[in-house]
């Protein structure tokens, strides 16, 4: 199922909307759906400490798409994505400069017919997938453009179960390439218990290109407990088994904090292990920015594996988000120091459609690597 293909399913249930709505023009029926328009101006900066110039892009991400109502519970929606350089002193474009990953380029981002009613749904065609916190399946919404698959998918929610299955044939990444796969996905959900909600997977991973593949089984729990009106207690544990075709690797994660006068508090642990120093525990299909550091230095896994520990502080102030977070790096296996990083946000939202912010990255290398400062700064519409 390629993206030619979800755009004439498309069309076909476009051509058959008259019919289904017969009583009513088709137009007026339109004009009920939904118009999708996203304008994002970014300012980022990479500092590397190596023997290339220190890289400054000011971008601006465009998506715009439409969405139509509801007709017998199917919809139909496209999004087209470009991203414009105003400044473009980044690798990619030139690659005097450090790296940025944001090339100049356009795409249909989504492409795709959903059907949902009494809590079951289906989606077919280029579409977003964001599975859990992304931390295995994401759409990398940080890059300006995002990684969508070209998948069927399909799920049921009610109060206490969320159950989702997809198959991926094609990964857009946010290079604007393409990867044929074969990928099966499979996440169930139980929000049943007053403690917590329970999350078991198994994304089994398929690279037609390579031949090769990684399969990955686990568990979540998380969950948020008020001890009184002022204090809650926050706590995270996830486990993964992950084989490839030659290695095996575990991860696991754990996370606790407080919530107090407005104020989260949070330590956590999480590794990706190892194979022996061969192999270290890959997540090939997740947003990965959010973890292991803004810097984007273990956007793929050492073969020693990573170890992060981190403190997180983040509260609200006057409508203003405050986040904060310090990691500490070590190899899995083997006594390797990866270094530590800071990293700084602050974003407000102004009314319903519009959003800034700043944030800020600083890598300091231990054994291995290279210090690096990152910088960014922002503003976004969406409506």
């Amino acid at each position: 199922m390629k993206a030619k293909q979800a755009l004439f399913a498309c069309t076909l249930l476009g051509a058959a909307l008259p019919a289904a709505y017969a009583e009513s023009s088709i137009v007026d029926t339109l004009k009920d759906g939904d118009v999708i328009a996203d304008f994002r101006l970014r300012y980022e900066s990479n500092d590397t400490d190596d023997a290339t110039d220190k890289a400054t892009a000011v971008t601006l991400r465009s998506r715009l798409g439409y969405e139509t109502p509801s007709i017998g519970g199917f919809k139909v929606l496209f999004d087209y994505e470009s991203n414009f350089a105003l400044v473009d002193e980044y690798r990619i474009e030139d690659p005097q400069y450090d790296v940025v990953l944001d090339p100049e380029e356009s795409e249909f981002n989504r492409f795709q017919i959903s059907y949902s009613k009494n809590g079951y749904s289906a989606v077919l065609g280029r579409q977003r997938i964001i599975l859990d916190n992304a931390r295995f399946v994401g759409n990398v919404g940080w890059r300006n453009n995002e990684q969508t698959f070209d998948a069927f998918r399909v799920g049921y929610k009610n109060a206490e179960w969320n159950m989702t299955y997809a198959y991926i044939d094609q990964v857009n990444t946010i290079l604007f390439t393409e990867a044929d796969t074969s990928h099966n996905l499979f996440n169930v959900s139980y929000s049943g218990m007053k403690v917590g909600i329970l999350t078991a997977y198994a994304y089994l991973l398929e690279f037609d290109e390579t031949d090769t593949e990684n399969d990955t089984y686990g568990l979540r729990f998380n969950g948020k407990h008020a001890l009184n009106d002022k204090l809650s207690v926050l706590y995270t544990a996830e486990y993964a088994t992950q084989s490839t075709d030659s290695f095996d690797a575990d991860y696991l994660s754990l996370e606790a904090g407080v919530q107090v006068a407005g104020i989260t508090a949070a330590v956590g642990n999480e590794i990706l292990g190892s194979d022996e120093g061969s192999y270290g525990f890959q997540t090939p299909l997740a947003t990965k920015h959010p973890y292991n550091g803004w810097a984007d230095k273990f956007l793929s896994t050492p073969a020693d594996g990573l170890n992060d520990r981190y403190l997180k502080l983040a509260t609200m102030l006057s409508g203003v988000k405050l986040l904060a977070f310090y990691h500490e790096y070590e190899s899995d296996v083997g006594s390797t120091n990866w270094g530590d990083e800071i990293n700084l946000l602050v974003a407000k939202k102004f009314g319903k459609h519009y959003t800034a912010g700043v944030k800020y990255a600083d890598y300091s290398a231990g054994d291995i690597g290279v210090d690096t400062q990152k910088a960014w700064l922002w503003i976004e519409a969406s409506f």
